[in-house]
């Protein structure tokens, strides 16, 4: 069984942080002493709720392939962008949030100073190589007080961390397998998004990256 402890574990000196301004920080490694069960989990989820392809509101194939856990999850159709406590393409309820990502999401919210994190939604984001994400506001939930925990497994990004207008210029953030960026507070609605992917091998993803976004949606 992984704790939050475990996660807490492998601060500094194994492991380092980096700020990106007030309320955003990228932790280095973070991840990486939860690894197997993280990448279990992910396995689990999938089988229960296969990855999909939503399609924006304009009628746009979004490139990154998702899915959810969680009391609810992140949908896109033609009728917009929203949180459901049903996956549409099953009839069922999402895959409940895995107790692994939990403490991961409490670890890692908490070390960056935002402590009491509880997520209802986990989006699961499988890149491939030339899949992109637009640089974008993450403005579904409810509540803006609280937290985003993003985490990263498998191939590098390259993470593009904006300003608070979409014309701000954006910092380019190399993230490698187990990084965890967490941004609230002044930056909660900074633009964020992910350059196109470069071909690139993981032993234990292989040629994909996955990442868990954690929110608390209501």
């Amino acid at each position: 069984m992984i704790t939050a402890d475990l996660f807490a574990a492998i601060s500094a000196p194994a492991r380092r942080d980096e700020a990106l301004c007030e309320g955003a920080v990228v932790l280095r490694g973070f991840a990486l002493a939860g690894e197997t069960p993280l990448l279990q989990a992910i396995a689990d989820i999938a089988a229960q709720a296969p990855f999909r392809h939503l399609v924006t509101p304009g009628g746009l194939r979004m490139s990154v392939a998702m899915t959810n856990a969680g009391s609810l999850g992140w949908i896109s159709d033609r009728r917009g962008y929203r949180y459901d406590p049903i996956d549409p393409d099953s009839g069922r309820p999402w895959p409940p949030t895995p107790p692994a990502f939990l403490q991961l999401a409490d670890a890692a919210a908490a070390h960056a100073g935002f402590a009491g994190f509880v997520p209802d939604a986990c989006l699961v984001n499988r890149y491939e190589a030339g899949t992109r994400l637009s640089l974008h506001q993450d403005r579904d939930e409810r509540d803006m007080g609280e937290p985003i925990v993003s985490v990263s497994l498998g191939i590098p990004a390259m993470f593009l961390f904006g300003g608070l207008q979409r014309s701000d210029r954006p910092q380019r953030v190399p993230l490698a397998h187990g990084d965890v960026v967490v941004w609230g507070g002044p930056a909660r609605l900074r633009y964020h998004g992910v350059l196109p992917l470069k071909p690139n091998h993981h032993a234990a993803l292989g040629d994909v990256r996955i990442n868990l976004t954690f929110r608390r949606a209501d």
